[in-house]
């Protein structure tokens, strides 16, 4: 009944006898949509749907679940496995319409959007890539043949600015290469789920330590040791120590980036009954709302108005890292006047 209904609505119509075939036609033909009973030979519905949803050529495939048996726990435990919709049997063929209609329509509407980042994402690149390259590069290549052709009539102290300038860029230039490293590698690992579930079982047993260090750093750079507020409450985290300073270097790095000299950057580490937060607040410029729904790799904001050294990475790379520590980074902020970033993990198992 199911297979005629959809052939007259005009969809094409691919049927497997059993989940171990579904399973396999899913794989070779990825299909718009998946109608799948949950009785079934061999391999039922649920680890059917189980199976597509951990590979990732299949996890974003809408599924929708039928049986005859639509209990709560039933539905329920489709819904943690990943089901897009529940139709119980029997069911009208309107309902079946309006079902694959909507699932269709909110995939469309994803694939959309995907594709309208993967346009700002180049786009992004492509006008700020040029520029975050050429700038130190041409900083290096200036002065270094300035010195190399007249170092023997510069006074020293000439010598020494140059230097120092050859050696700025260069930290500039190295530092925008291993930010497109580490999110490539992390986008990676974030593909691989054994990969991840190993993530997860890092530890860091006193990371108040290296967060106070991470920040004492970057306060230095910054050159602004006075403007730094520490309120840290050691507790364990679910993160490598070589993770955790990243996060707070980045977070850490763009509070005194976007806010002015004076003014305090906090940064505090707390316990809640379910897990430990951290938060970096500044009290610069601040995100608008629209900014915020926007942070990804490769996205600065307003850099028409004031100069950005970077690709944009610095927070996507925080907020990917705490993600695939199953955590999550939330952004508070008041325009123009105050910043907090929150990274919240769960406590270690």
């Amino acid at each position: 009944m199911v297979n005629k209904a959809l052939s007259l609505k005009g969809y094409d119509i691919i049927e497997a006898q059993n989940g171990e075939i579904g399973i396999e036609v899913a794989r070779r033909e990825l299909p718009d949509l998946i109608l799948c009973d949950v009785n079934m030979d061999k391999i039922n519905g649920y680890q059917a749907l189980s199976t597509l949803r951990d590979e990732p050529a299949t996890a974003a495939i809408p599924f929708i679940l039928m049986t005859g048996l639509a209990d709560n726990a039933g539905m329920r435990h489709g819904m943690e496995l990943g089901a897009d919709d529940y139709l119980a049997k029997p069911f009208a063929i309107e309902a079946l319409y309006a079902a694959v209609d909507a699932r269709l329509k909110k995939a469309q509407r994803l694939r959309e959007e995907a594709e309208k980042k993967l346009v700002d994402l180049r786009d992004n690149i492509s006008l700020m890539l040029p520029h975050e390259l050429r700038t130190p590069l041409n900083g290096i290549i200036s002065f270094g043949e300035i010195l190399s052709t007249e170092a023997a009539t510069l006074p020293p102290v000439e010598v020494a600015e140059m230097g120092r300038a050859v050696f700025e860029s260069g930290q500039r230039l190295q530092r925008l290469i291993e930010n497109f490293l580490i999110y490539a590698r992390i986008e990676l690992l974030g593909a691989d789920p054994q990969k991840v579930s190993a993530l997860r079982r890092e530890r860091t047993p006193l990371p108040a330590r290296i967060i106070e260090s991470r920040a004492r750093h970057q306060a230095r750079a910054a050159n602004r040791e006075s403007d730094l507020v520490l309120e840290l409450v050691e507790s364990p985290l679910p993160i490598s120590e070589e993770y955790l300073a990243k996060i707070v270097d980045e977070l850490i790095q763009n509070a005194f980036k976007f806010s002015q000299p004076g003014v305090p950057v906090c940064v505090s580490m707390g316990d809640l009954p379910n897990g430990v937060t951290l938060t970096v607040t500044d009290r610069g410029g601040g995100f608008s709302t629209e900014h915020i729904t926007k942070v990804g790799a490769y996205m600065q904001f307003e850099r028409k108005i004031r100069e950005q050294q970077g690709l944009g990475l610095g927070l996507s790379i925080a907020k990917r890292l705490t993600e695939l520590h199953d955590g999550t980074l939330t952004i508070q902020s008041q325009r123009g006047a105050s910043t907090a970033v929150t990274i919240k993990f769960p406590r270690p198992g």
